[in-house]
């Protein structure tokens, strides 16, 4: 009988490997831990930066195109050689034998195209008219006071034989510009009255519109001048001189009949 004896191969645990293995993966892990939250600080910081500067360019554009709308199309374009300043001489047949001749100044701008003229009457040198700017509007047909000083509108059907149409005074001052003033010349006078308040000024064009926008506006309408005006009357009454012809015009605007 043969014997046969089988010893036992000792085989390493892999335990031992595998606890080495968990150590190292553990370790690793760590190192993770500490570096991985630091990722996303700096992707975080970097979007707010880009976000940033993509609202300044935004705010930026935005800007410059209001600037651009509002000076193409709320404020009227005018070319250099329709806009002119002005200053005239007139006798005055009340103020002319105390103050001897008088001057008068002022802006004007000229829209050909669409028909329609805008004037601007500085503070007088004398007390007896006040700051103004006015509208001739030919294709409306009317006429709008500005009263600086009062900082009221008065609208009026427009007067065509005491202001030149828009091509007619542009061809007027053209000829004239040259020289400083123009021809000496006399002054006439209208009176108006206040016959109402006007409550939608949009109904009255836009360039009337643009200019008497948030302000009271009266409506006036004529009437004959008179010689003398009593102190009651004349606390009520408000003179403009201006010129949109080959003569100064005083318009006399009083607030009672």
């Amino acid at each position: 009988m043969v014997k046969i004896s089988l010893q036992s191969v000792s085989v390493p645990k892999p335990e031992k490997h595998n606890e080495g293995d968990k150590a190292e993966i553990l370790i690793s892990h760590a190192h993770e831990k500490l570096v991985l939250p630091l990722q996303p600080k700096k992707s975080q910081l970097s979007g707010l930066c880009c976000l940033a500067f993509g609202l300044v360019i935004f705010t930026s554009g935005t800007a410059l195109a209001s600037i651009f709308v509002y000076r193409h199309y709320f404020i009227p374009h005018v070319p250099e050689d329709s806009l002119f300043h002005c200053r005239v001489l007139y006798e005055d047949s009340v103020y002319s034998p105390v103050r001897g001749r008088q001057e008068l100044e002022e802006n004007v701008s000229i829209f050909v195209e669409d028909n329609y003229e805008q004037i601007s009457v500085p503070v007088p040198h004398f007390g007896g008219s006040d700051p103004a700017d006015i509208i001739h509007d030919f294709h409306r047909g009317l006429t709008a006071y500005y009263d600086i000083a009062l900082d009221k509108c008065y609208v009026i059907e427009l007067n065509t034989t005491l202001v030149m149409a828009p091509r007619n005074l542009w061809e007027l001052l053209v000829n004239v510009k040259k020289g400083t003033y123009l021809p000496q010349t006399y002054i006439i006078q209208e009176e108006m009255v206040v016959t109402g308040r006007v409550r939608n000024v949009r109904q009255l064009g836009p360039f009337i519109h643009r200019l008497c926008y948030g302000r009271e506006t009266y409506r006036l309408k004529h009437r004959n001048p008179r010689r003398r005006i009593n102190k009651r009357e004349a606390r009520d009454c408000h003179r403009i001189r201006h010129f949109e012809n080959t003569f100064v015009v005083e318009t006399v605007i009083c607030d009672r009949v």
